[in-house]
């Protein structure tokens, strides 16, 4: 087959895997389907049989050897967490003097979350506190 035929047989494998869910199967076929047109371009395999034999050994080669990273290292960045919990442990600048038992407000990554502190005295405002836990919206700081 001409070179061209694998190329585009390989650039449609790769735009399918945009729409066919199915954890990078397809993909790992055309990129075997661009590896054969770029070795039948330059003339390493010329007939139908060898392309055909190099596209299977590259297809299996590339599911077996670099599907598995990939999907765990998406896994793993899913995984890693955007939610408030996140929160803990960051610093805080108190926006306004928070007593003790009392609510304040305070800058966090760029937004105004409300506080409070189980600290003894009362905190004043610019203080810096580091975030101890967060029970729905409210951040529970302890000076820093």
């Amino acid at each position: 087959m001409a070179w061209w035929v694998w190329a585009t047989a390989g650039l449609l494998l790769l735009g399918a895997e945009l729409f066919v869910p199915v954890d990078f199967f397809v993909f790992f076929l055309g990129v075997a389907a661009l590896g054969v047109s770029g070795a039948a371009a330059t003339g390493l395999v010329a007939t139908t049989s060898a392309q055909l034999l190099l596209f299977s050994v590259l297809a299996v080669v590339a599911m077996f050897g670099l599907r598995g990273p990939l999907v765990a290292r998406l896994r793993r960045t899913q995984d890693m967490g955007v939610g408030v919990e996140t929160l803990v442990g960051e610093m805080a600048v108190l926006l306004s003097p928070l007593a003790p038992g009392d609510m304040a407000k305070v800058e966090l990554r760029g937004t105004t979350w409300s506080a409070r502190s189980e600290h003894g005295e009362p905190l004043p405002a610019g203080r810096r506190c580091r975030v101890q836990r967060v029970e729905g919206l409210v951040l529970w700081v302890r000076p820093e």
